[in-house]
C-alpha cells in the first residue's frame, strides 16, 4: 500500500448561475453549469500508520488553518467514515486564489478524499462519495466528475453533461475575495422583490442555460457584486467587446472569466486586465482529461 500520493485540484468556472429561491433548510435553490479549467492547486496526501490526527501545511496566509480549512475537514470526515486511526498529512500549494469563486477550497477537499481512498486501497461507491462530499460544501461533489456538469439543489446535485469543443479561457482576479454568504443574502433580498410569476417562470424554463454553446449566459450574483465593485462589471464589458464568446462572474465572485475561440483574441484581451489584478491564461478541461490528470484513471 502506498503511503503518499500527489494530486492536482483543478479550478471551476460557472457558465451559468441562477438563484431560484430560499429553501426551507435555509439554503438557496440554484441551477448552475459548472466547467473545469486547467488552473490547479497541487496537493500531496500522506498516510502515517501510527495513531494521530490531521495536519495540513500551506504557505498561503490567505488559506485558513486547522478546523476552518476544508481539506482538514475532509480528512476528519474520511477518518470517521473509515474508522482510520492513523495520521493524515496534507501539503497544499495554492495557485487558485482563495475567495475568487473558482472553487479552490472545494476542489482541494475533493482531491483529498480521492487521494485518501486511493492510498487506502478501497473506495466508496459514487453515490456514497457524493453524499459525503456534499457535507463539506455545495461545490465539492462536482469535483468528483469534472468537465461540464449541471448543478441543482444548492449545487450539490450533479448531472454530467456532454463536453463542448475546447476553448481558451482568461480568468481575471482583482486581488480581493467576496463573501459567499453575504452575496447570497444580498441576492436573496433582490429575489424577494421579483414578481411571483417571474420566479415561477425561472423554475420551469431552461432557456437561460446555454446547453449547446459556451454562452452568453447569466449569473444572478452579478447584480449585487457589480453594484458594490463596479470595476468587475467594467472588466467584463471590456472582455466581451474584445471578442469573448462569453464573459461572466464565476460563482459569487470575485473572479471574472472570458471564453475565447483563439489564442490571439485572448492575448489581446489580456492587455485590458488592470495591472494590479492577477490574470490567468488557461483553457477548458473536458471530463476525460480532468479525470486522467487528477489521479490516473482512478475515477
Amino acid at each position: 500500500m502506498k503511503h503518499s500520493i500527489a494530486l492536482h485540484a483543478f479550478a471551476k468556472i460557472n457558465l451559468s448561475l441562477r438563484i431560484l429561491g430560499k429553501r426551507p433548510d435555509g439554503y438557496h435553490e440554484i441551477r448552475t453549469l459548472y466547467q473545469t479549467v486547467d488552473l490547479h492547486d497541487d496537493l500531496e496526501v500522506e498516510l502515517v500508520l501510527r495513531e494521530g490526527g490531521v495536519h495540513v501545511e500551506c504557505g498561503d496566509p490567505a488559506v485558513p488553518s486547522g478546523r476552518a480549512n476544508l481539506v482538514y475537514q475532509a480528512c476528519q470526515l474520511w477518518k470517521h467514515a473509515r474508522r482510520f486511526k492513523g495520521r493524515i498529512q496534507v501539503r497544499l500549494k495554492k495557485q487558485i486564489p482563495p475567495g475568487s469563486g473558482l472553487g479552490g477550497a472545494s476542489s482541494d477537499a475533493a482531491a483529498t478524499l480521492i487521494g485518501l481512498e486511493r492510498l487506502r486501497g478501497n473506495r466508496l461507491d459514487l453515490e456514497t462519495r457524493l453524499k459525503l462530499a456534499a457535507r463539506l460544501g455545495s461545490d465539492v461533489p462536482f469535483f468528483f466528475l469534472g468537465g461540464r456538469v449541471l448543478g441543482c439543489g444548492r449545487g450539490e446535485e450533479v448531472y454530467p453533461l456532454g463536453d463542448l469543443p475546447g476553448r481558451h479561457c482568461l480568468v481575471a482576479f482583482p486581488g480581493f475575495g467576496v463573501s459567499t454568504a453575504e452575496a447570497y443574502r444580498q441576492a436573496g433580498l433582490r429575489l424577494t422583490k421579483r414578481p411571483l410569476a417571474s420566479r415561477i417562470h425561472v423554475f420551469g424554463v431552461w432557456s437561460h442555460v446555454p446547453l449547446d454553446t459556451w454562452g452568453p449566459a447569466e449569473n444572478d450574483f452579478e447584480q449585487v457584486v457589480f453594484a458594490k465593485w463596479p470595476e468587475l462589471g467594467r472588466v467584463k464589458g471590456q472582455l466581451l467587446r474584445a471578442g469573448a464568446e462569453s464573459a461572466l462572474l464565476t460563482g459569487s465572485g470575485s473572479a471574472v472569466y472570458a471564453i475565447f475561440d483563439s489564442v490571439p483574441k485572448l492575448l489581446r484581451a489580456s492587455k485590458l486586465i488592470p495591472t494590479s489584478w492577477r490574470a490567468f491564461r488557461t483553457r477548458t478541461l473536458p471530463r476525460g482529461e480532468y479525470q486522467r490528470r487528477l489521479l490516473g484513471s482512478y475515477l
